[in-house]
């Protein structure tokens, strides 16, 4: 059976090639893709808080309030700025057709 952490792993290649896609196209806000960058900040922040928390603490990550908050702030400036960048290609796209 393939255990959650190897699975973890495995899906940063799929998100390598969404980036590299989208970086690529040209087509993406801005904005939206600093946002898409910062989602593997995240992830770069989220694996050794957890392995700190299991060292340190002996628990989880989600069983140590301030270093989970402290991880998912990374998560939570991500999906900010994606939005804000989307947003604001809409907003410029309704002014275009004006």
């Amino acid at each position: 059976m393939i255990s959650k952490d190897i699975l973890f792993a495995l899906s940063l290649f799929p998100y390598l090639g969404f980036l590299w896609f989208i970086t690529r196209s040209g087509q993406t806000p801005r904005l939206a893709l600093i946002g898409f960058y910062v989602l593997l900040v995240f992830v770069g922040v989220t694996i050794p808080a957890g392995i700190y928390s299991l060292q340190v603490y002996n628990e989880s990550l989600a069983n140590v309030d301030w270093l989970h908050g402290s991880a998912e702030f990374f998560l939570t400036v991500s999906n900010i700025l994606v939005v804000l960048g989307f947003r604001q290609a809409i907003i410029e796209l309704k002014q275009q057709s004006k």
